[in-house]
């Protein structure tokens, strides 16, 4: 399993459950990653896409109380690892929010970070992985220019990856 996402330079990754940058090489990377995989994700991740429908192309998971339309939904941490199980590990993408990236970060390879050299104002944040002893830097990509912003497009690997258990 591998997280995607984008962060600014405070780590923040949403602001008012959207996105605070419009980033059409980051979104392009994400559905090029994406698509055709596995999209693990929570309620308010669900209804930040558009019209708050699970995305196309893809096996959308949801871990909410609720059944979700649409979307494959489990209840907690052992019905998601039983149905993440069926697939690839690869193949497998957590895509937020905030606490789900939490409760899910332990147990991702990988984690896949599109960097914003700036403050968007979040109002959400996932863990700041350079200040994590499990998580090492393994590719900074060169700075680039996305919409008038620059991003960099990072790779970090979890050296402590913990083991699903169902």
């Amino acid at each position: 399993m591998k997280a995607i996402f984008h962060a600014d330079k405070n780590w923040g990754i949403g602001k008012d459950n959207k996105l605070m940058f419009s980033l059409p090489k980051d979104m392009k990377f994400f559905r090029e990653t994406t698509t055709g995989k596995v999209v693990v994700m929570g309620l308010n991740t669900l209804r930040s896409f558009p019209g708050g429908k699970p995305l196309k192309n893809r096996v959308n998971i949801v871990l909410c109380p609720e059944d979700v339309e649409g979307a494959l939904t489990v209840h907690n941490l052992g019905e998601l690892f039983a149905e993440v199980g069926k697939y690839p590990p690869d193949d497998v993408f957590v895509v937020g929010g905030a606490s789900v990236y939490r409760a899910l970060l332990p147990y991702c390879t990988e984690a896949l970070v599109t960097k914003v050299e700036e403050d968007g104002g979040a109002d959400v944040f996932v863990p700041d992985l350079d200040a994590d002893a499990d998580f090492v830097l393994v590719r900074a990509g060169e700075p680039e220019e996305d919409n008038g912003h620059i991003i960099r497009f990072c790779i970090y690997q979890n050296t402590r990856v913990k083991e699903i258990d169902i």
